[in-house]
């Protein structure tokens, strides 16, 4: 098996390089027994860019680079092993698989020396057969381009891949080239893109064409990819071999888009100097790149977007800088991240390392009622419980004799209170206060007061001023010590 031996449709297969078939799928799972692949299905590779898949219901001891003749609609065909093993599943989510009655194809055996002969026959064939197809749609005058010809392996049949922009309807096509070629026709049209895939070449980029090294899915292009990535919209640099834009274009416009979610406005700039205007951007560098009003290109200036963005606010506001190298200078301030959390950080390692605070532990004793001890944390001795203990009793005896006596220290207060006011200078008398004092002023909304209880108390009303309840809360109390002081003396 030699390079040029034209049934390889390319290089002899190789376990370390592979081939240069169209579509060429290397086995990364190679080395790993089948698990997944159950029902051992095996990938073939035809002419160009077809493949296919099929089932290996006899169990054949298959290898990638054999020749084997597999089912075909009528006869069969003749295809080479191109993939086996696990990754087989992967690649038939990709690939669109023929099914007949819902049933994937066989394959029928190994190929033979005579199935071999036959199939290279067929071949010999395509170039001519091609040519003389195109001469007689043009007689037809039919709108459609035929791109290629690839016969079954036994000759019985052949494909004939076509281009139009519009329907065609090529039904007398099919007359003339059965009788002519006393073959079964199947026409498939294509697109520009598959065409090229099926042709093959090398990019402007030095590589193979992605259409016929690996994809095998096509999506529409659109001129928008190339104003994002600010790529000149010069037909001849965006167009392929297959005259269309280049699948390329939607490589890397993903990210482009997302860069620029953030950036201002394309605006011009006002400084005190003069306008300035956009010209380009550095898009990963963000950056944009503005020239003075009427120079042109000559003298362009790079400003960060961040700084462009501050000499727009300036200028909504009517506020010119008198200087864009004075903004280019300042720094920039970064917006906070809110959402960012230093989870890290939030425990130091050394936390268990400092003493910890033992006075939180222990409990704050509260002073008993005339007690005049001061509080604090230090816990008492026997000694202090036994002065607490007498002050205790001698203060139950006090309040005993004031019961016993109530209006003895009332009266005593009073006079001690009158004989300090007297003695302050600059006070007016008793007397006199009593008749300077202003009447006061009954509420706006004054109703009569109704004779009350000698020991009613009086509502605490939810309008009424604070003052007036802090004043009756006081004369609540003194009749309530009157009262407790009468029924003493009607004990005694």
């Amino acid at each position: 098996m030699t390079i040029g031996n034209p049934i390889y449709r390319g290089c002899p297969s190789s376990k370390l390089a592979g081939t240069c078939a169209k579509l060429e799928v290397f086995d990364w799972l190679g080395d790993i027994q089948n698990t997944a692949n159950v029902e051992d299905l095996v990938e073939i590779r035809f002419k160009n860019t077809r493949k296919d898949y099929y089932k290996n219901v006899n169990q054949l001891p298959l290898e990638v680079g054999e020749l084997v003749a597999v089912e075909g609609n009528p006869g069969h065909d003749i295809g080479m092993v191109s993939l086996t093993g696990d990754l087989v599943l992967k690649q038939m989510k990709r690939h669109k698989v023929t099914l007949v009655n819902g049933e994937m194809r066989k394959i029928y055996r190994k190929a033979k020396p005579v199935d071999v002969e036959k199939w290279e026959a067929a071949m010999k064939l395509e170039h001519e057969t091609m040519i003389k197809t195109r001469q007689i749609a043009t007689d037809l005058k039919l709108n459609m381009k035929i791109g290629d010809v690839e016969y079954q392996g036994d000759g019985t049949k052949a494909i004939f891949y076509y281009i139009a922009d519009d329907r065609v309807d090529f039904r007398q096509l099919i007359k003339v080239l059965a009788e002519t070629f006393h073959i079964r026709i199947e026409m498939k049209q294509i697109g520009a893109r598959q065409e090229a895939g099926r042709i093959g070449g090398i990019g402007p980029c030095g590589r193979e064409l992605c259409c016929s090294a690996w994809m095998s899915g096509f999506s529409s292009v659109t001129t928008s990819a190339a104003r994002y990535q600010e790529i000149s919209l010069n037909p001849q640099k965006l167009a392929g071999q297959c005259s269309k834009l280049k699948c390329c274009l939607n490589y890397e416009v993903d990210s482009y888009i997302d860069e620029q979610r953030s950036f201002p406005p394309k605006n011009k700039l006002e400084t005190a100097e003069g306008e300035y205007i956009y010209l380009k951007s550095d898009i990963f560098k963000r950056t944009y790149w503005y020239s003075r009003y009427g120079s042109g290109s000559v003298g362009m200036v790079g400003i960060p977007v961040e700084k462009v963005r501050i000499i727009q606010q300036m200028n909504r506001h009517g506020q010119k800088p008198e200087k864009l190298a004075e903004i280019l200078d300042a720094p920039v301030v970064k917006p906070a991240n809110e959402n960012y959390t230093n989870v890290v950080g939030q425990d130091s390692l050394t936390r268990f390392d400092k003493p910890k605070d033992r006075g939180r532990n222990i409990k704050r004793r509260t002073r008993p009622t005339g007690s005049n001890e001061p509080q604090g944390d230090e816990p008492r001795n026997n000694q202090n419980r036994e002065d607490q203990n007498n002050r205790d009793r001698q203060g139950n005896r006090d309040r005993q004799g004031n019961r016993e006596n109530p209006n003895r220290d009332r009266n005593n207060n009073n006079r001690d209170q009158r004989g300090n006011r007297d003695n302050q200078p600059n006070r007016e008398p008793q007397g006199n206060r009593e008749q300077n004092r202003p009447q006061q002023r009954p509420p706006q909304n004054h109703v009569e007061a109704q004779p009350k209880a000698e020991n009613q108390q009086p509502e605490a009303g939810i309008n009424q001023p604070r003052n007036h309840q802090r004043g009756g809360n006081k004369k609540r109390r003194y009749n309530n010590q009157q009262n407790k002081n009468r029924e003493s003396n009607n004990e005694s």
